[in-house]
């Protein structure tokens, strides 16, 4: 009764220190929690938020997981209370059969710290099997010469329990003959066995029903029950015998169905029905029944399943040898199976991330990943390992625990992804491997700035383009992507001054084409210089400049212009003068043009286009020069109009005309006689030009008048009174710009040498006659006021040595 108390007290103990859950933090940082098996699914393990520190409130499926080792997941997380709970039946017997500890592990991931928990949950064991035999009926036969005290082994009763839950007691039902002992082996194990306390008498009671009752230490208190029938056998004195208690035999696990992997024999002394021995496995697991059969005649054993050492690595087996008149003994097979590497290694991506940032500093965690090997020793080590030219390394911060980092700097422009293969491999012989692939996309960070092809750009355009022209396009290039590479263009400076440069050129800022805003001059500037800037679309922008010079090509858009002879501003007329003695190739006068235009548009020629004696005169190509082409004679009259046209080399040709009065005379008078010829047309719709001519004429004739009587008085004095008819007026070295107009007399008289001056613009003309070095000079100066705007500038040199400056103002 004590004992029974006693037995109640202290399943009490372990029944409330099943119930109680206690969670502990291990040294290596594992956290363990302990909860009895068959607890109901939803049921708390342990609030593992808590443990770990974490905000209830932040929890999600994607910050926190549980990943459980095993092809069955037993837990999962409650993200609104934090609490670990179980998901599955979880049978401690199932799990882990006879191991006195059963833990079963997980691991807790937190995603966004890349952090790892590994947790333990012990499975604590309770009183849910009963006692049961394999057979509820056994038969015993027994000699009824069997002495009292003898012994005989009844098959035991199992019970998948462990501790006070599993057997702890043996009854037998009342009898006179037999008792019941029990014994308790070393591994702690009871068994029972029945002692013949009264001898047998086969003539009394052929037959002995017996009830075997078998009973565990849990609360409540399971039993289970087995009948045993005694037969009363003639006498048989000789028990059979094994040839060694036990039997220890290795096989690999790889062996196949149907080999014999050991033979059990025993020798029974006996002869006829007595010495005939059967064998049969007195106890086994049904684990073992599936996979190993004994030949009850033979005693071979023989594989009838497949042995798998990650399943089972031990098999202890009794064996029982009878002879006909029910004695016996027994042996114990012991098979250790032999693991081979059939196993290859497991990769299991416990976390990922798919995509990182090419400026990800080095050991950055891209992934982690669980390796196991099913196989043992050798066979179970694993090495995991990736190609060694990419950017990434393994690192193992666990037990069968990798993480994939970087391990330099990662360039997108390079390589924009990769696909990283991890490969695990055991130490078996052969090895066996296992690989994954893990796809990384790097992302593009601005780290590039955008760059044209050249240092600077030269483009050409034709002036007088139309406004809104395309110009020239630039392309820059940025390897970046996305709103990274998308480049626009701008124009931020430039050294033209005459006109802003934002009214000349503009700029795609998309497609960097520019554009003409303006039509070009090339006679106002003939090249532009600026630089274009190219900015990629980074949220940091980066951005590089190019110079750019704009030549603006010539087009043959000006007419020659003519700058000798020069109409006078006033309306008058210029003259050049010609002596009628000059011989051929004679030099007149010169016409002399530019144009504005450059290269060939800018080269000239030079015809006469018209002229009122052909044949007279002729004029240079490319010099302009007029010269005479043959003598003058008698009927040549002396206004003569040429009609130069001066024409440039562009395409199509430009060409301007100008109108040359040539007057042809050998003497002063004979000019002053013709002077009123040379009138400049009157515009009839001037009045104003009609009158000014009227006067410069009258002016003319009374200052010709004067100088043929200033003339007459100092021929009068020279002595050779024939001076003046024997000197011939001659021209000589006429410059190119032998011009007079009818406001002006300009002449070469080689025959004088005074000086006659007319200034425009003045209503007085003076004529200063310097005193002479000569006698027969006049001995004073004299001044003739005239109001006509007449200019004559000449020198007038005379062959006898005397000089006479005349300056008219």
């Amino acid at each position: 009764m004590a004992h029974a108390q006693k037995l109640r007290h202290c399943t009490a103990r372990v029944l409330f220190c099943i119930i109680l859950i206690a969670v502990s933090e291990a040294v290596s940082g594992q956290i363990r929690y302990s909860i009895p098996e068959e607890m109901q699914k939803g049921s708390s393990v342990g609030n593992i938020a808590k443990d770990l520190g974490l905000d209830v409130e932040q929890l999600s499926d994607r910050a926190l997981r549980i990943v459980s080792r095993g092809r069955t997941q037993y837990f999962a997380l409650n993200f609104k209370s934090g609490h670990l709970y179980v998901t599955e039946r979880i049978d401690r017997e199932e799990i882990c059969g006879g191991m006195e500890m059963c833990l079963l592990n997980c691991e807790v991931i937190v995603e966004d710290k890349m952090n790892l928990f590994p947790v333990e949950v012990e499975i604590t064991d309770i009183n849910d099997n009963a006692p049961s035999f394999q057979s509820e009926e056994l038969d015993l036969k027994i000699s009824e010469t069997t002495a009292p005290g003898s012994r005989f082994s009844v098959r035991q009763a199992e019970d998948p329990d462990m501790g006070l839950n599993s057997i702890q007691s043996y009854q037998l039902s009342s009898n006179r003959h037999f008792l019941l002992d029990v014994e308790t082996r070393s591994d702690g194990i009871k068994y029972a066995e029945l002692v013949l306390e009264k001898s047998l008498d086969r003539e009394e009671q052929a037959v002995h029903n017996l009830i075997l009752t078998a009973t565990d230490g849990g609360d409540p208190v399971r039993s289970g029950t087995a009948q045993i029938r005694v037969i009363v056998l003639d006498s048989n004195d000789n028990a059979p015998v094994f040839s060694q208690p036990v039997y220890k035999v290795s096989v690999w696990e790889n062996v196949p169905e149907g080999s014999t992997v050991v033979t059990v024999k025993a020798t029974d002394l006996d002869e006829g029905v007595n010495k005939e021995v059967k064998y049969s496995f007195q106890k086994i697991t049904d684990k073992a029944s599936k996979k190993l059969q004994l030949d009850s005649n033979t005693g071979d054993v023989t594989i009838v399943g497949n042995l798998d050492f990650e399943e089972a690595a031990l098999y202890e087996i009794e064996v029982q040898a009878h002879d006909g008149g029910g004695l016996f003994d027994r042996s114990k097979i012991v098979i250790v199976v032999s693991d081979v590497n059939d196993n290859a290694p497991e990769i299991a991506l416990r976390s990922l991330i798919s995509s990182i940032p090419e400026d990800s500093p080095p050991g950055t965690v891209i992934a982690l990943l669980n390796v196991q090997d099913l196989d043992s020793a050798e066979n179970g080590e694993v090495t995991c390992s990736i190609t060694s030219n990419l950017p990434f390394q393994l690192k193992k911060p666990f037990d069968n625990y990798y993480s994939l980092v970087t391990d330099r700097a990662l360039d997108r422009e390079q390589v924009a992804a990769y696909n990283i293969t991890v490969t695990a491999t055991d130490n078996g012989t052969p090895p066996l491997s296992t690989a994954t692939t893990i796809p990384l996309w790097i992302l593009d960070t601005n780290d590039n700035t955008p760059f044209f092809d050249k240092t600077s750009y030269t483009a050409y355009i034709t002036e007088n383009n139309p406004r809104g022209a395309s110009v020239f396009s630039l392309k820059a290039n940025d390897p970046d992507w996305g709103e990274n590479a998308r480049v626009t263009y701008s124009i931020i400076e430039g050294d033209r001054s005459e006109v802003p440069l934002s009214s000349s050129i503009s700029i795609n800022s998309e497609t960097g084409a520019l554009y003409a805003l303006s039509s070009f001059d090339y006679e106002q500037f003939r090249e532009i210089r600026f630089q274009v800037q190219a900015q990629d679309g980074g949220s940091s922008p980066l951005s590089s400049n190019v110079s750019v010079t704009l030549f603006i090509l010539d087009q043959n858009d000006n007419s020659p212009h003519i700058l000798h002879p020069s109409f006078p501003t006033d309306g008058s007329t210029g003259v050049e003068l010609a002596p009628r003695s000059s011989e051929p190739g004679y030099l007149v006068t010169k016409v002399v043009a530019v144009d504005a235009d450059s290269g060939q548009n800018a080269w000239l020629s030079y015809q006469l286009l018209k002229a009122t004696e052909p044949g007279l005169f002729c004029v240079g190509l490319h010099s302009g020069e007029i010269r005479t082409a043959r003598y003058f004679v008698d009927k040549d009259v002396l206004k003569q109009s040429l009609v130069v046209l001066v024409k440039d080399n562009g395409q199509p040709p430009l060409s301007s005309t100008v109108t040359v009065t040539v007057v042809v005379a050998d003497s002063i008078p004979d000019i002053l006689s013709d002077l009123s010829s040379l009138s400049a047309p009157v515009d009839p719709q001037s009045s104003l030009t009609l009158y000014l001519v009227i006067a410069v004429a009258s002016v003319s004739c009374l200052f010709f008048t004067f100088i043929i009587v200033l003339l007459a008085l100092r021929l009068r004095r020279w002595r050779n009174s024939q001076l003046f008819d024997s000197s011939s007026v001659t021209f000589s070295g006429v410059p190119v710009s032998q011009f007079v107009g009818l406001d002006g007399v300009r002449s070469f008289l080689h025959s004088y040498s005074h000086e006659v001056s007319l200034t425009a613009d003045s209503r007085k003309s003076q004529f200063n006659f310097p005193k002479s070095n000569y006698a027969n000079t006049v001995t004073s100066d004299q001044t003739c006021e005239i109001k006509d705007p007449i200019l004559v500038t000449e020198e007038l040199n005379i062959s006898n040595g005397d000089q006479t400056s005349v300056q008219v103002s």
